[in-house]
């Protein structure tokens, strides 16, 4: 049997990543271009693949009633090397799947070099890729590169979407005071690898709290460049400055919110509380949750020192901020993820509108089948629309309004309503159940090299 016409990939980050896992399992050559390290970007800190560049949390693991949960439970069901990855390298996180970054990287990297259909290539491609590659997956995520960028403009006829994403501080755990700190899980619930006191929790009074919210407003932040200043934050990714200037109790109901929370030195829940999640597998970096900035380094450190527990914090990474592009996904790409105008290209990950590294590595498992069965000749079917994948897919190729599309995570809002009259705190079980039940037979329906071509 002749081997397939290899499928190309741009792009090493988790859709990449998963893409060419996918291709390569369907027994299809994959040709991976990543740009880094002949081009570097302003968040990526190495040339590893699916390297994370923000957060180290994949987000709630519960596939019972959590859309985020069911979405992980549906990719291991389809054999995501990102999820696989991500369990082999859980740090405890409470209810959340939360990763060492470095072993995450290096084992999705191990496993797609292993296999022998693969070819990675360190470029950058500067324009739409030709026709006569085939069919190919442009996974660049949100850090594009300019000239790449520039040629889909052009292609598409639309202006780039932006918004800007903000990373969070982390700290050295030996810098943490615990005669003030204390290690506990929301309502000491166990997650993954956890045990139930898996955050460092930092408490606030009324007065600390206000003084800090004050701090945040008046501190200098950077400035942006004046093709910027028009480009708007994405809702579920705001800086923390930001949200403090929302008013003050914004942060008390959001990232600093102390419900499940008791102080063993009180018995009592704080006013507030700042939250700290293990950033790798020994324990030594943590992340403060929720504290992307922009706030300059130099106010980073005064005013996080402010935060009880955290005076005399080491930071092993300050907070900053970057610019992330996206395409107008429901105008210019059809049900099968291909560009309209160059039916030969397919997107996937962050650039096609959805948000968080779960969604962008699911957006690339599914472009990689359908790239694979495309490069096969057989038939590539959708995940149902009951599924966590099938509802993101709807979203970004033509359930979102094109004139107001914005990045979305996956959300039980996204799914196919359930039938029937359901209660209302049934619902999210419900539809979880659902999804899991649906996923099962359209995983086991993966391309194959060897399989009947489509009539």
């Amino acid at each position: 049997m002749n081997t397939p016409t290899p499928v190309h990939i741009i792009g090493g980050g988790l859709a990449g990543s998963e893409a060419a896992w996918q291709v390569l399992r369907a027994g299809v050559p994959v040709v991976l271009h990543e740009m880094r390290p002949v081009r570097a970007t302003d968040a990526h800190s190495t040339d590893g693949l699916a390297e994370l560049v923000c957060s180290n949390s994949f987000r709630s693991d519960d596939a019972t009633a959590n859309a985020v949960g069911v979405l992980h439970a549906e990719m291991r069901r389809a054999d995501s090397v990102i999820m696989a990855a991500a369990d082999a390298n859980q740090v405890p996180a409470g209810g959340a799947l939360a990763v060492d970054r470095h072993g995450f990287s290096a084992a999705v990297e191990a496993r797609l070099r292993s296999h022998p259909l693969l070819e990675i290539r360190r470029e950058e491609v500067t324009g739409l890729p030709p026709a006569d590659w085939g069919p190919t997956i442009i996974a660049t995520g949100p850090l594009t590169s300019p000239a790449l960028a520039e040629a889909v403009r052009m292609a598409t006829g639309e202006d780039s979407l932006a918004f800007f994403d903000a990373i969070a501080p982390i700290v050295h755990h030996e810098s943490i005071d615990f005669d003030i700190a204390w290690m506990q899980s929301r309502y000491d619930k166990p997650g993954p690898g956890g045990t139930g006191a898996d955050y460092i929790n930092c408490p606030m009074d009324r007065e600390t709290y206000e003084a800090f919210i004050a701090a945040l407003i008046a501190g200098e932040k950077t400035d942006f460049k004046e093709w910027e200043k028009s480009t708007p934050y994405f809702e579920a990714c705001l800086p923390i400055e930001v949200m403090a200037e929302r008013g003050p109790e914004t942060l008390r109901f959001g990232p600093m919110k102390p419900v499940g929370l008791t102080d063993p030195r009180t018995g009592r829940s704080p006013h507030a509380v700042v939250q700290l999640r293990q950033d790798n597998a020994q324990g030594t970096l943590w992340n403060i949750v929720g504290f992307q900035t922009k706030l300059k380094y130099g106010e980073q450190s005064r005013i996080f020192r402010m935060i009880p527990g955290l005076g005399g914090a080491e930071f092993a990474r300050l907070g900053g901020i970057h610019r992330n592009t996206f395409i107008n996904s429901p105008r210019v790409l059809d049900g099968a993820m291909r560009l309209k105008v160059a039916p030969h290209l397919r997107f996937a990950g962050q650039v096609t509108g959805v948000e968080g590294y779960v969604e962008s590595a699911a957006m690339g498992l599914l472009a990689g089948r359908f790239a694979a069965a495309e490069a096969l000749g057989v038939a590539a079917l959708p995940p149902p629309a009951t599924t966590a994948m099938g509802a993101l897919l709807a979203h970004i190729t033509g359930a979102a309004n094109p004139d107001t599309f914005q990045p979305m995570n996956v959300n039980f809002g996204l799914f196919a309503p359930l039938e029937g009259r359901v209660r209302k705190n049934e619902r999210k079980a419900n539809m979880a159940r659902r999804a899991l039940d649906d996923i099962g037979p359209w995983a086991d329906a993966a391309p194959a090299a060897g399989t009947r071509p489509a009539a």
